[in-house]
């Protein structure tokens, strides 16, 4: 199959004034070396390779996180990769970034290219259940024994670097990097992580990037206006490499053509660069769904089903198929029908998952007010119900307030818990700020279980439980629920 020749940029950039990585459950806190860890050349085990991964400084985790050269570091980053061979260098990659849709829009490029042929990876973050659902290949977690591999092989390194520690992070980056290599695959799909300028995954030369949708989110590190949030997303732009936008506010346009002219690459909007449109309608066949059309000099893609629920997917779609089409203009063989019949097939965990019909539940992994909002309209849109529960729970460094006053607008009665880890809000602040913006029914519940059981009590046959408000929380769920411990 074609493939276009990349230059490789090993180009870093000094930390801006404005400008975070999750582990396995139950792991070790942040920071500390866990005990039953061996020596790092001597790990064997995919136990000590994890061990050895959660001795390591976890942003994720973390309820205030520096942006600085020294926690965001490409220079740390790269040397660990020439350590290791740089295996970033034998890499075909597709790189994207964005406040929210990037997983829903790496995960339909990948199944479109997938069904066009090429083998490809996919590296996510953070996870719901498994550490390794963040390394795909085809579809496929890497193994056990792979992951164990590649630890291996990436603790030496680490260990050498003395003071200047990687990060949880920046070692599951690198362990990416040697599963794509090893795994011999076509093209890899790199999510960025916080941001994207300063972000581990900034250290390939993409054959295209992807802009996801663009909202407040991480603050305190990005910076508190939309601009300086774009400035930090475009950070991921390379010289000659064609960028693929959704629709964004006009505050980000500007930043995201500013920084494009900079860097000299071709920023390709949706509706303003690129023929874009979508539609929501319902029939008897297919219920209801969302339908999008994409046309180009090269490709043209019409009324295709958004195999993902929600007008928001429509834009994420809209995404991927640009990308589709702008490896098509690279050289890269990808048949069109082929590439709509991947579309078809793609399932995504965490957005808008049913994971259990009675009571009828579902979990998104909405994590922001853009996202919980578009999280209410999809609802209101797919599915049908009497009353909806929600059971929500934050982080205490998200736009709260924010998140709140959309929620408020789809929830018939809401029940506030925690989501398990250090940087939860408190449900019973939730709680009183809620009801200061509403006159709706809420209640706390301490754990999810607990919640859970309050909401199975309130709902009939007819009634919906949404789980929502972290990846986290959505996790737990998750894990609850396969072990037979939710309600």
């Amino acid at each position: 199959m074609a493939r276009a020749a990349t230059k490789k940029n090993t180009h870093t950039r000094t930390p801006g004034k404005h400008a975070s990585a999750r582990a396995e459950p139950r792991d070790k806190p942040v920071g500390t070396r866990a005990r039953s860890e061996p020596p790092p050349a001597t790990i064997r085990t995919y136990r000590a390779a994890i061990n050895f991964l959660n001795s390591k400084t976890n942003y994720e985790k973390m309820l205030r996180v520096g942006y600085n050269h020294t926690n965001f570091n490409l220079s740390r980053m790269l040397r660990i990769l020439a350590a290791l061979g740089n295996p970033h260098k034998k890499l075909k990659t597709i790189h994207i970034a964005g406040t929210k849709g990037k997983g829903s829009t790496s995960h339909m490029l990948a199944a479109m290219l997938q069904n066009c042929g090429y083998r490809t990876g996919l590296y996510t973050s953070p996870h719901f259940v498994n550490l390794r659902e963040r390394i795909t290949v085809d579809g496929q977690m890497i193994s056990e024994s792979e992951f164990t591999r590649a630890m291996a092989k990436i603790a030496p390194v680490a260990t050498r670097l003395k003071r200047d520690q990687p990060t949880f992070f920046e070692l599951m980056t690198a362990a990416a990097f040697l599963h794509f290599v090893s795994s011999k695959t076509d093209m890899a799909i790199l999510e960025a992580g916080l941001g994207g300028r300063l972000d581990s995954t900034n250290v390939v030369k993409p054959e295209v990037c992807g802009i996801t949708s663009i909202s407040y989110d991480h603050m305190a590190q990005l910076g508190n206006t939309l601009e300086l949030i774009a400035e930090e997303k475009a950070g991921i732009f390379k010289p000659g490499v064609p960028v693929i936008s959704a629709l964004q506010p006009a505050a980000v346009r500007r930043v995201l053509r500013k920084v494009a002219e900079r860097v000299h690459c071709e920023l390709r909007l949706l509706r303003e660069d690129l023929d874009f449109s979508y539609r929501f309608e319902s029939s008897r066949a297919t219920g209801p769904h969302t339908r999008v059309c994409l046309a180009t000099p090269t490709s043209r893609f019409d009324h295709l089903h958004v195999p993902l629920l929600g007008e928001h997917q429509a834009h994420n779609c809209g995404v991927a198929l640009g990308i589709i089409d702008a490896l098509r203009q690279r050289g890269f063989a990808v048949p069109q029908q082929a590439a709509i019949d991947g579309l078809a097939k793609v399932k995504v965990q965490g957005r808008l998952e049913v994971i259990r019909d009675q009571p009828h539940t579902v979990v998104d992994a909405a994590h922001n007010a853009a996202s919980v909002n578009a999280l209410m309209r999809a609802i209101g849109q797919n599915i049908g119900y009497d009353s909806m529960v929600v059971i929500f729970g934050c982080s205490q460094d998200k736009d709260i307030d924010g998140m709140l006053a959309q929620l408020q607008l789809g929830a018939d009665k809401v029940i506030f818990t925690s989501t398990g880890t250090p940087r939860s809000a408190d449900p019973m602040e939730l709680h009183a700020r809620f009801q200061e913006k509403s006159h709706k029914m809420a209640q706390v519940g301490k754990t999810l279980a607990e919640a859970y059981q309050i909401a199975g009590n309130c709902v009939t046959r007819e009634d919906l439980i949404c789980i929502t408000g972290s990846v986290y929380l959505v996790g737990e769920a998750k894990r609850l629920m396969a072990a037979g411990k939710l309600g």
